[in-house]
C-alpha cells in the first residue's frame, strides 16, 4: 500500500478498510469484488488522513470573505489609459454645443428618457434626439480613431 507515513499507519488504514467493508455488509450491502472495495476504501482513508494532517492549509472563511483579500483595483497603466480616454472624450465633446453635452449627460449619467429630458429643458423630443445623435456621432468617430 505505502500510502501511510509509516508501516503502522498503513496497517491501520488496511484494518479500517476491513472494518468499513464488514460494516457495509452488515448493513445489507453486497461486495462483489472485495479486493477492489478494500483498495478503494484504503486509498480514500489515506487521502482523508493526509488532508486531516494538514488542516492548517485549509481556511474556514467562505469564498465571499476571501474576496476582500483580492486587490480588485485597476493597475496603474489601466488608470492612466482610462484617464487618457476620458481626456480625449472631453476634448471631442468640447466640439459640440453646451446643450448637446447637457442632453448626453442627462441621458447617459442621469438615466433620463428623451421625453424626460425634453420636459426638463423645455424642448421637443425630436430636438433631444438630434442632440443625442450629434453627441453619439462624435463619440463614435473618436472610438473609430482609437
Amino acid at each position: 500500500m505505502g500510502r501511510g507515513n509509516s508501516h503502522a499507519e498503513t496497517e491501520d488504514l488496511i484494518q479500517e478498510a476491513f472494518l468499513r467493508m464488514q460494516e457495509y455488509c452488515e448493513n445489507g450491502g453486497e461486495v462483489r469484488r472485495p479486493q477492489g472495495f478494500l483498495m478503494r476504501t484504503a486509498l480514500r482513508l489515506a487521502a482523508n488522513a493526509r488532508r486531516d494532517a494538514h488542516r492548517e492549509l485549509y481556511c474556514e472563511e467562505s469564498v465571499e470573505e476571501l474576496r476582500q483579500l483580492i486587490d480588485c483595483a485597476p493597475r496603474p497603466d489601466e488608470v492612466l489609459a482610462g484617464q487618457q480616454c476620458l481626456m480625449r472624450m472631453r476634448e471631442a465633446l468640447d466640439a459640440v454645443s453646451l446643450r448637446t453635452r447637457e442632453v448626453l449627460f442627462m441621458q447617459r449619467l442621469d438615466g433620463l428618457s428623451c421625453a424626460e429630458i425634453a420636459e426638463r429643458l423645455g424642448i421637443s423630443v425630436s430636438a433631444v434626439e438630434k442632440h443625442m445623435a450629434k453627441a453619439l456621432v462624435i463619440l463614435a468617430e473618436l472610438s473609430e480613431r482609437e
